[in-house]
């Protein structure tokens, strides 16, 4: 095996082995002291992951295809400038989930220090899904990253609603796994084929049979295994009507659990579902409109952005708000799939700068929530935050920061995303998936805006519990790479728009 393999795979390589040192360094730490973990495992675990990231944006600019060897892996490991967008993605976000932990965990007596190799090792997880090219591959990442998430979602033991969050993801992710195993084993049946190229291949050459009379693959089982694997998909991704275990979980989880389920998983997951698509179902049947995955996920993508929002504006707890609109922007970036039917790479591009975007806004958001709120006088409902823009403006600055970008509005980085998500919609000629996204965008900032209404323009009522920002300086530089990241990309978005198209030109 050539040593340029290792080279290619070096972000996955530097983050799990950086992972095993951080164990070694926790079991060492726990004999020196009794105390509890030191919060050095947060800027380890910062500093593992930002390692994965900057080794991933050299190799971009190296060029996989100039690591002879890198080949090797496939197809089970796919080297090409897509895994490397989403290894420097993912690492992103594990890198500013760790920093919000290293604020969280021992404010709230939870400083326990097997929750940073639980975020490493799930990063791995997740890197390992969004460079599968095999089926087989592909569910080992998935498990990897899915038991790591179980765990932390579950790890305030003393808290009956964390537990019932982590049951309740536990229960439904393993019948969606069983789903995606299910359909996996459909689709090797009628294709003798677990690599997703091979498995396109044979679909393309039945397809081309059939145009002359003489098709060779069991189209009804073929579709059996599509709706499988969709349905999988969908809820990895949190779309309606796969999404009733996302605002439980996510409620119940240690905040910075919910950062990392909102950001880096839902990532993965749209990583996974983009490389499904384009490699194993990309040929024309399956891309029809009347018998392929186009009008399901148009469909999913509607129900997904109105039921998302009209109950987020329901909710009191602003945590809860968050994990609806998280389940809402899952329903935007379906659009921009259904628009890669035939806009291609371009459409494409879009989704990726959109979950990019999407990650440095969400973390702001988790981040400002966590820094609003202290031991005993969190930040929980939109009460709690009365008056808070007065007490503590710059606590409530960032978080205005945050929800801005993530309501669409200019010149932040979520209202490029979402730009570029209607432009290819609309050179698609999805005319009214475009429409119902910019109405949906508009009812989301009834619950975005609320939030400052509250923080500027309310005071707490008489009696009523008051927040107190914690201090931290972990989560203080999450805040600002979080958001530095997003006015960049707000200013300059065409650069990364064009790094996101040339990582879908260069799928395998």
């Amino acid at each position: 095996m050539s040593d340029s393999v290792f080279v290619a795979l070096a972000p996955l390589l530097a983050v799990a082995l950086g992972g095993l040192l951080l164990m070694l360094a926790e079991v060492f730490s726990k004999r020196r002291s009794d105390a509890g973990p030191s919060s050095d495992l947060a800027l380890g675990t910062f500093v593992i992951l930002t390692v994965g990231a900057v080794i991933s944006l050299g190799l971009w600019f190296v060029g996989p295809e100039n690591l002879p060897g890198a080949e090797t892996a496939a197809p089970y490991l796919i080297v090409d400038r897509f895994t490397l967008f989403f290894d420097f993605l993912l690492c992103l976000g594990g890198a500013l989930t760790a920093l919000l932990a290293g604020g969280y965990l021992p404010e709230h007596k939870l400083d326990r220090g097997e929750f940073y190799p639980l975020i490493i090792f799930s990063t791995v997880g997740a890197m390992i899904l969004a460079s599968a090219g095999d089926l087989l591959s592909l569910f080992i990442g998935l498990e990897t990253m899915s038991l790591g998430v179980y765990a932390m979602v579950g790890f305030r033991r003393g808290s009956l609603r964390s537990t019932e969050g982590a049951v309740k993801y536990f229960l439904l992710g393993s019948f969606a796994s069983a789903l995606l195993l299910y359909g996996g084993a459909l689709l090797y049946g009628v294709t003798a084929k677990t690599d997703l190229v091979g498995i396109g291949q044979v679909v393309q050459a039945s397809t081309d049979s059939a145009a002359t009379g003489a098709a060779t693959l069991n189209w009804g089982m073929f579709l059996l295994a599509m709706v499988l694997l969709l349905a999988g998909l969908a809820f990895k991704v949190s779309a309606v009507p796969f999404h009733m275990w996302t605002p439980d979980a996510y409620e119940g989880a240690p905040t910075p659990a919910t950062n990392y389920m909102a950001v880096a998983v839902k990532s993965a997951a749209f990583a996974m579902m983009l490389r499904i698509l384009v490699s194993a179902f990309g040929d024309p049947n399956s891309m029809s409109w009347a018998s392929g995955w186009p009008p399901v996920l148009a469909l999913m993508a509607v129900l997904t952005m109105t039921v998302a929002n009209l109950i987020a504006g329901q909710q009191e707890s602003v945590k809860r708000m968050l994990a609806y609109s998280s389940i809402a922007h899952a329903g935007y970036i379906l659009v921009g799939i259904v628009a890669m039917v035939k806009e291609g790479n371009d459409a494409q591009g879009s989704v990726m700068f959109y979950l990019l975007a999407y990650t440095v806004s969400t973390v702001g958001a988790f981040g400002a929530l966590i820094l609003c709120g202290s031991r005993g006088k969190e930040a929980v409902s939109y009460d709690d935050l009365a008056g808070i823009g007065r007490r503590h403006p710059v606590a409530a600055l960032t978080f205005t920061l945050f929800l801005l970008s993530l309501a669409g509005v200019p010149p932040t980085a979520g209202f490029f995303a979402k730009l570029y998500i209607v432009r290819a919609s609309i050179g698609a000629g999805f005319n009214l998936l475009a429409i119902l996204l910019l109405l949906n965008s508009v009812l989301a900032a009834y619950y975005y805006l609320r939030v400052m209404v509250y923080m500027y323009m309310r005071e707490p009522r008489p009696g009523a519990p008051v927040a107190v920002p914690m201090r931290s300086g972990y989560v203080t530089a999450a805040l600002i790479i979080s958001a530095a990241a997003v006015i960049l990309l707000g200013i300059w978005p065409s650069i990364s728009l064009q790094l996101a198209i040339d990582a879908a030109l260069a799928m395998l």
